[in-house]
């Protein structure tokens, strides 16, 4: 392919990328925008792509495939669950009660019931899933992010995207993790949402959205529950990040912030050699327009959109967060990651059928069937791809810890799981794989993180032999493997 070694290239050395990569203007986590990240780039075209933006949706705790897409109503009891299942608009796919709104639209959205990864550990499901890479990287530390982890998926969309069509429009950066970062009631962030390996300046953009609370999970401020009934208040407000001036510092902090990349204007001569110098003084204000432009604000605040479209995704955290995204996708960013519910909200150990039925399907159902709908409406579905998946599923037979929950639950599970995508050239109305009876395995199609992960880059238009760099200037496949075959 032509474009090959455009996606290859990097004429940069280590020195020059610490140097420009580590300048931050507004402790936004905006590094991505400068120089380096399109200098690095040699700018080209893209191969043909389905999908302009991708908006993936993470479930964290691992949402139960018996309660969701791969009922077992034949199975025993203890296996089968509380859930009835009803039928969708799709002939032969049935799904549970408890989302009929996503059953009325079954048509414009595909079902893979047979991903699976060997891992039952949250820490390390996490970063496959968000990697799409089932093996760990040496020295994994499962209690803390690492620069030796994998790059996730979202870095290396960002990065891959950011090479090809340079920085996203409205002055946002190429990819975007909303409402908030993944970390565990004990306070440790859960690794595979970083760059990694690749470096800070790769990092997604963390929207910080959703304050973090040690206790309280779900849709707050409508659904919001305690896995363990343990009863401490959640009182938190969904709000758009703050992007004004600090009134603490004002003025004069941004001066001073300035400052510091005018030191990397005396660097220029090095950089001029190469062609790039006259990109730092649109990067930077680039960087420095985030905080007035009217753009910006306008796609983060959605508590300020239009009460009617606010209705309709759920005045909650899930609602607003897949809003959010929706504006987002409008202003052209390539890759937004969506985390529905912090904390292993979807770790249903225990009170699982009251959680589920009462607190976490409804609001997922409606804030997704809203998502998936409006873009439909608007035309915009065939170019945005919408993909819905946790760490791993849940175990087939139901089980009681009886010191930590009055009810039974599931356990993890990365044997199987269902997987849920939509629009951005995915063939609608697909069922992929299947599980035994149970729900344990499958027994056709099985599907690995690195499919997953292939058919968001293929669709994409990310070219096979594309590659990213380490801070060592080190070339790594993007792709780990084909797309999932039958939905592309």
């Amino acid at each position: 392919m032509s474009s090959k070694p455009i996606w290859n290239h990097s004429p940069f050395g280590r020195r020059e990328a610490l140097q420009i990569g580590a300048a931050s203007i507004l402790g936004l986590g905006t590094n991505h925008l400068f120089a380096l990240r399109e200098a690095q780039a040699a700018l080209g075209p893209m191969p043909q792509a389905k999908a302009k933006s991708c908006i993936f949706i993470f479930l964290s705790g691992g949402l139960a495939q018996h309660e969701s897409f791969d009922m077992k109503p034949d199975a025993p009891a203890d296996i089968r669950g509380e859930f009835n299942p009803i039928s969708t608009r799709t002939p032969g796919l049935q799904i549970c009660e408890h989302l009929p709104k996503l059953a009325s639209i079954s048509h414009l959205w595909s079902i893979c019931r047979s991903l699976t990864h060997p891992s039952n550990d949250h820490s390390a499901g996490h970063h496959i899933m968000l990697t799409g890479q089932s093996n760990l990287p040496v020295g994994f530390n499962p209690n803390a992010p690492s620069r030796t982890d994998h790059p996730s998926i979202a870095s290396k969309v960002g990065h891959a995207m950011s090479r090809s069509r340079g920085i996203a429009t409205n002055n946002l950066p190429p990819a975007v993790v909303l409402p908030d970062r993944i970390v565990h009631n004990t306070g440790r962030t859960l690794p595979g949402q970083s760059a990694g390996m690749m470096g800070q300046a790769a990092d997604p953009w963390f929207i910080e959205a959703s304050p973090f609370h040690t206790t309280s999970y779900g849709a707050f401020p409508q659904y919001q529950f305690d896995h363990q009934q343990r009863g401490k208040p959640d009182d938190r407000v969904f709000q758009a990040p703050q992007l004004s001036v600090p009134h603490t510092n004002g003025i004069a902090d941004i001066h001073n912030r300035m400052q510091l990349l005018d030191r990397l204007n005396r660097q220029r001569k090095r950089i001029d050699q190469i062609g790039e110098s006259s990109n730092l003084d649109r990067y930077r204000q680039t960087a420095a327009s985030m905080m007035v432009d009217a753009n910006v604000h306008k796609a983060l605040d959605v508590a300020k959109a239009d009460p009617a479209i606010v209705d309709k995704y759920g005045r909650n955290s899930f609602g607003y967060s897949l809003l959010m995204a929706r504006k987002l996708v409008d202003a052209g960013v390539p890759i937004i990651q969506v985390n529905l519910g912090n904390n292993e909200t979807w770790d249903t150990h225990g009170n699982a059928f009251p959680h589920l039925k009462d607190r976490l399907l409804p609001p997922t159902d409606q804030a997704l069937w809203a998502l998936i709908e409006d873009l439909h409406q608007s035309g915009q579905l065939d170019e945005t791809l919408i993909v819905m998946a946790g760490e791993f599923g849940r175990t087939a037979k139901i089980t009681l810890l009886a010191e930590h929950y009055k009810l039974p639950g599931r356990d993890h599970w990365g044997a199987a799981q269902s997987v849920l995508l939509a629009g951005g050239g995915i063939r609608p109305g697909t069922v992929i794989g299947k599980t035994d009876a149970k729900g344990e395995y499958p027994v056709d199609t099985p599907v690995k993180p690195e499919n997953f992960a292939a058919t968001i880059y293929h669709l994409l238009g990310i070219p096979s032999e594309a590659v990213w760099h380490d801070t060592l200037g080190r070339p790594f496949a993007i792709y780990h493997g084909e797309p999932i075959a039958g939905l592309v």
